[in-house]
Formats: structure tokens, sequence, C-alpha cells
């Protein structure tokens, strides 16, 4: 950190440069962006500095000013606000920066909070779903309020109908998570007497053709090339690799990848606990090639500045746990190097079903590796069994004996 002394923060910043330069390191940054950062810090205590201000005027509308100054100043890099973040988190930290502002309490959040707590509470669902359900029925709430706040009273099988006919006019993606939330929702306000008639009815239903289509699966080839792209030598590839060896013969979801930490594997019993939808907590085996992937990624040893248990970080500071949707990165990205274009990673729970039904499994052993709930879930995979439905066919009427 010798290249900080020549860094020299002057203002009302002063007393936290040290303190934030050894966040910083702490959090894994490197020393050139810890310099990078302090320089960030002196500019932002000079500015503060001219307009009369200390670390309790960092408003949202100040900050935006800033950066402004910044980039008219002729400054080409850290000039957005998403450079501000790591600054920002370690000075409301201390409560020298103000929180960002509070969102406005009104009669459509107080609603809505309530409608959380019966999602969460009394339906059990997971927080993410929970997320999902509360924003898509908010602009139907909002759209109810008036002079004299929300009026659910008068609301009628019309204003439903009138206002899932905007939704098509717009056409907005994801109908059917639409169609569940408004249902979820307007089932909420009969149950809590907030309507008097039940108007769930009033919500069409969307064409669903469960099993309409085929898993697409990769082959052994596509599969082999997928995890060949990965540079074992590197830290990135090890993960990377590890992370597709658990996609791909686990079957394991995105999500269950991102979630397992150190202590959800059990080397001496060859077993993992994968954390599933519905907080459902089961064990699997661990095959040994998975396992010696996993092991191969964790014996160089974690960053000392890693953060929580998760087995699985960014790569760049902070390291924090790799999220679902980082998880989806890494199987994107590998498709791409080895040619096979953008591939989801739940291509790769498909693939792992297939090579199960193709080594003999039954659709039954399969689900229960998948955690299906349900057996129509895994009755698609019947699907690919060709061999298994020839037998099953009617000969085409005047063809060949």
């Amino acid at each position: 950190m010798g290249g900080l002394s020549r860094v020299r923060v002057s203002g009302p910043l002063e007393p936290y440069a040290q303190g934030f330069a050894c966040e910083l390191s702490r959090q894994g940054y490197s020393p050139f962006t810890v310099v990078d950062q302090l320089y960030l810090m002196a500019h932002l205590s000079r500015w503060l500095t001219g307009e009369e201000l200390d670390g309790s005027g960092l408003t949202p509308g100040a900050l935006e000013r800033f950066l402004a100054a910044r980039r008219g100043a002729g400054y080409v890099d850290y000039r957005s606000p998403r450079a501000l973040v790591p600054l920002l988190g370690y000075l409301r930290g201390l409560g020298v920066a103000p929180a960002p502002g509070a969102i406005e309490v009104g009669p459509v959040e107080v609603l809505l909070e309530r409608y959380r707590r019966y999602l969460t509470v009394e339906r059990g669902l997971v927080a993410r779903t929970v997320d999902g359900y509360v924003s898509l029925v908010e602009p139907f709430l909002a759209g109810r309020v008036g002079e004299g706040g929300l009026d659910l009273g008068h609301l009628t099988r019309g204003d439903v109908s009138a206002f899932v006919r905007g939704w098509c006019r717009e056409g907005a993606g994801g109908s059917g998570k639409r169609v569940s939330a408004l249902r979820s929702l307007l089932g909420f306000l009969h149950v809590k007497g907030l309507i008097c008639d039940s108007l769930v009815g009033a919500v069409p239903s969307v064409a669903h053709w469960r099993l309409a289509g085929l898993p697409r699966a990769l082959d052994a080839d596509q599969v082999r090339r997928l995890l060949a792209s990965c540079d074992q030598t590197s830290t990135a590839g090890r993960r990377d690799f590890a992370i597709l060896m658990l996609l791909a013969r686990l079957g394991l979801r995105r999500g269950e990848v991102a979630a397992i930490e150190l202590g959800d594997l059990d080397w001496r019993a060859g077993e993992i606990l994968v954390r599933g939808k519905g907080n459902r907590h089961e064990r699997l085996p661990l095959p040994a090639d998975v396992g010696q992937a996993v092991a191969d990624h964790l014996r160089p040893g974690r960053p000392k500045s890693a953060e929580g248990r998760c087995v699985f970080l960014r790569l760049r500071a902070p390291h924090r746990a790799l999220g679902a949707g980082g998880v989806g990165d890494v199987v994107i990205a590998a498709g791409r190097r080895a040619g096979l274009g953008a591939i989801g990673a739940h291509r790769l729970r498909h693939t792992a079903a297939t090579e199960m039904l193709r080594a003999g499994a039954s659709l039954p052993e399969i689900g229960q590796v998948l955690r299906h709930r349900r057996v129509s879930s895994t009755a698609i995979y019947a699907k690919v069994d060709r061999e298994a439905l020839r037998s099953l066919a009617r000969p085409w009427p005047g063809g060949l004996a």
C-alpha cells in the first residue's frame, strides 16, 4: 500500500481516508484500485469544501451534482453512480453520510406490506417469489388510488378485466406469472375482507401447453467441449469447471449451486446438501469426479477477504457469494468459448436427466435426483426414450407392412 502516500485527502472526508483504504484492502481490492478510490474520495472531499458541505450533505442530489462536475472537469473514469458505491457504503456504515432516501409510505405500500406478510407467513413462499408477486401487482393497486385513498370497495369484475386487457395491449411478457400474481392478490383481498366478492375468476387463464416440447439436452460431445473450455490452471477456470460439473452431473439448478456452503459438503460420507426450491434441504450422493472438481476449486485456499461461507465467490472484489445470475453467466460464457452459443444453465439440468435415462434409470429415480415434487414434472423425459416409445407407435395407414 505504498502508493497510498501520494494520495492526499483534505477537507471533510480527510479523517476517514485511512480507514476507507484499510476496508478496501480487507475486502480484497487490489492496491491500484484502492489508490484510484482514494483519488475519487479526495476529489469528492474537495468538492464538498467548495460547496460548504460535510459528509451529511451527501444526498442523492448533491452526488448527482458532483458527478456532473467531475465529468465537466474532463475526468474519463469513476464518473458514474456505481463508482461511488464503495465509498458511500463505507461512509454510510459510519453514519457520516445519510442513508438513501426512504420510500414514501402510502396506502399502496401499506397494503403491499400486508400482502407480503401473507405470502411469507400464511402461504410459506420463498423471498424471491414473494418479491416477484409484489412487484407485479403494484401497478394494479396503484391504478386504484384516488383522492380519497385506495379504493377497493367498488372494485368490479369489469375493472379487473380492463386491467388485464391493458396488459395485453402493452404486449408485456411473462403473462403466466402476471396472471398468477394477480389471482393471488385478488384471493388475498377477498380472504382479508377487503373486497366482498371473489374476483379471481375475472382474470382469464393463460394457455399453458405443459409437456408440449422436448427437453433441450446437450449430447456427450457438447458437454465435453463445454468442460474443456475451462482453463483449470487458473482460479477462474477451476471455479467454472466445478460449477459446470455440478450442473451437468447432478442436475442442480443455478440457484442451488450458488447456495452451496462449505458445511454442505460431507467429504467422508460423499454427500452434498442441496438447498432447493421452497426452502427444501435434501442430500444427494456426491460423485467422485464432481467432488474432485469442487476440491480442486477449494484446495488453493479461499481469499482472506472472502465474505460468508458460500463455496463459489465472485472473482473480483468484494469477494462475496456468486449469485444465481453469476452461475448462469458462467454457463453462457463457457458455451460461447466452446462454440455452442449462449447456453442456459437449465439445459444442463435437462442433460443430466437425459443421461440418467439413457443409462437405464427409471423416471421415478430421475425425479428423485432432480427433486421434483410432482411426477408430471419428470414425465417430459419419457419423450427422450425413443426406443421405448417406438413400441407404442401405431403403423401409418397405407405404409409398409
